[in-house]
């Protein structure tokens, strides 16, 4: 199934602007978060689409290879490694070295130096609390190591490892061929040894002879604080073994965040709605609200409307690229009561009278029909 518009998966225009394309992301993760849609089967898909579509367009470098060139582009299908288009040494094959082989007849050839391993990508779900203030957890990640046995050089140890007699170590095998054009001389691959110029005579016998394993491993992952869903954290040189020596690859852990039952966060801010008495509204007070990091005292002034938003400066979310933290916005709403007793409701009338209101006695159903026929 073809992979849907990045813009049309967020909503937004092609022009859209950083903090527009924010905003929409904030909003569709909130509205098909796995953990608060547990009855849509399409959530979790969805949920992935739109941080993919926020991945790429949230980064300058990803959209605008996403806007030249689509959706290869937004995954490196024009470049090697992790993606990048950063020039002709960044590609998979040796542009010039390829052509030269063509026309000497050989084909394409194979590297037989060091690469570099695989990057790795693991999903990883954490609680609204560790993310603002950050974390320190483990992954396990199924990856491809270096044989611990051998080493990488694939021969068991204490065995040699010889110059390829076929090719006498360089890789390549010369090819003479006489046509009715002429005398061609072409290189080919040595097909003893794979174009490595090496022979092993006796392989690992833990790898195979491959060099490297799979296994599965426990790697420590530090959440910084102030992540937020949809954060790529990278842990450098835990991906794959590099294959003749060469590096290996990263790993890149994607978040997301579990809903927090009181609060919900807005850039660097957590916001906070707190139910207070009419009593309270009306008379003013100290009350105890929570944080993040406990409960504070909050004063509430006489005469306080519903809706008001007051301010706790510094008490919201550690900044991710800077320093210091957001607020902690608390909005009141009015608890209305809705049963009185005797007392509670001769008291609201009394208060009524002081205010000059009239309230019309409520006589009942009998009382009702007394009026309807005149008695």
């Amino acid at each position: 199934m073809a992979k849907r518009d990045y813009y049309e998966v967020l909503g937004v225009p092609r022009g859209a602007g950083e903090e527009e394309i924010k905003k929409a992301y904030r909003r569709l993760a909130r509205k098909y978060h796995p953990d608060v849609n547990k009855e849509d089967p399409q959530a979790e898909e969805k949920f992935k689409e739109i941080n993919e579509a926020y991945q790429v367009l949230s980064d300058p470098q990803k959209r605008a290879a996403y806007d030249q060139f689509g959706h290869a582009g937004a995954d490196g299908s024009f470049a090697g490694g992790t993606g990048g288009f950063g020039g002709f040494g960044d590609f998979d094959f040796d542009i010039f070295g390829d052509i030269f082989d063509l026309f000497r007849g050989g084909g394409r050839r194979r590297r037989t130096g060091p690469e570099r391993g695989a990057d790795l990508r693991v999903n990883l779900t954490i609680d609204f609390v560790e993310a603002v203030f950050g974390t320190t957890t483990t992954v396990a990640v199924p990856r491809i190591e270096v044989c611990p046995v051998c080493h990488g050089n694939r021969a068991k140890p204490g065995t040699p490892i010889k110059t390829c007699p076929h090719c006498q170590g360089s890789g390549e095998v010369h090819y003479v061929q006489n046509t009715a054009f002429g005398r061609f001389s072409t290189v080919r691959t040595c097909e003893q040894c794979g174009g490595e110029g090496k022979f092993i005579e006796v392989p690992c016998p833990e790898c195979t002879g491959e060099g490297r394993i799979r296994r599965r491993r426990e790697i420590e992952v530090k959440i910084p604080a102030g992540v937020d869903n949809g954060f790529r954290v990278r842990v450098p040189g835990e991906g794959e073994a590099g294959l003749r020596g060469g590096p290996p690859g990263d790993l890149f852990v994607y978040l997301t965040v579990r809903p927090h039952p009181l609060f919900q966060r807005e850039g660097d801010n957590i916001i906070l709605e707190q139910p207070i008495s009419f009593v309270r509204a009306v008379l003013g007070g100290v009350i105890e609200i929570p944080t993040l990091e406990g409960t504070s005292e909050l004063k509430i002034p006489g005469g306080t409307q519903t809706g008001t938003v007051f301010r706790l400066r510094g008490q919201g979310v550690p900044r991710l690229h800077g320093h210091g933290r957001g607020d902690q916005l608390v909005q009141v709403k009015i608890q209305i009561p809705t049963k009185l007793n005797t007392a509670q409701r001769e008291a609201v009338h009394n208060l009524a009278a002081a205010f000059g209101e009239e309230i019309p006695e409520d006589k009942g159903f009998f009382g009702k029909v007394r009026d309807a026929f005149g008695k």
